[in-house]
């Protein structure tokens, strides 16, 4: 994220729609021009934002179990009847919205596991803010699964969190060495990977 803001204005037009209270304007879940809540409550309102290579949400979720039940039957109503409140939904397999907005609570975060990012230490894993937040995750799974099997998917992840943490950092200190031998200067502009020419380096 500190290198895409530091990029020209042009550059991080489709960044800032999202990233400048996103969760104040309506208009960011709720169409323009078919603003129905029934509409809000399918999982591509939320692919509008969250996809692409520096957050794959879509596609994770497409590709989950729960995201192939949700491909299936959208189109079935009596699986997925999206006139009905979240607060009153009996969905055959969760929507994003579903999990993350759970009962129809609008702030998103309050429902996100997210909070740690590669190489950023995992040592407040275990702080009370964090218990609670764990918690709150798995009280949202045990909708349809047991507390045993939430729980252990996020083990799970946090072991995962863990090995990326640690790729993260080996691979950092692979370009470390290589600015330090002198081999890692930035590509020339007209061999530059992103389109704009860039220093991807810089």
């Amino acid at each position: 994220c500190a290198w895409s803001i530091e990029r020209p204005p042009g550059d991080t037009a489709g960044c800032t729609f999202c990233h400048t209270s996103s969760e104040e304007r309506c208009s960011t879940c709720h169409q323009r021009h078919q603003f129905d809540p029934a509409v809000a409550r399918h999982s591509e309102q939320c692919k509008a934002c969250h996809w692409g290579e520096d957050h794959r949400d879509w596609e994770a979720y497409d590709i989950s179990i729960h995201g192939v039940v949700y491909q299936v039957n959208k189109w079935n109503p009596t699986e997925f009847d999206f006139s009905k409140k979240l607060s009153d939904a009996d969905y055959v397999g969760p929507t994003c919205q579903y999990c993350h907005m759970r009962g129809g609570h609008h702030n998103v975060q309050r429902l996100s596991t997210v909070y740690t990012s590669m190489g950023m230490s995992n040592a407040d894993r275990g702080a009370p803010l964090w218990k609670e937040k764990r918690d709150t995750w798995v009280s949202v799974c045990d909708d349809c699964h047991s507390p045993r099997f939430a729980r252990e998917n996020l083990q799970a992840m946090d072991e995962a969190c863990k090995d990326a943490g640690l790729k993260y950092t080996e691979t950092f200190k692979v370009a470390e060495n290589l600015m330090l031998d002198g081999m890692g200067e930035p590509m020339p502009k007209d061999l530059a990977l992103d389109w704009s020419g860039q220093h991807i380096w810089s």
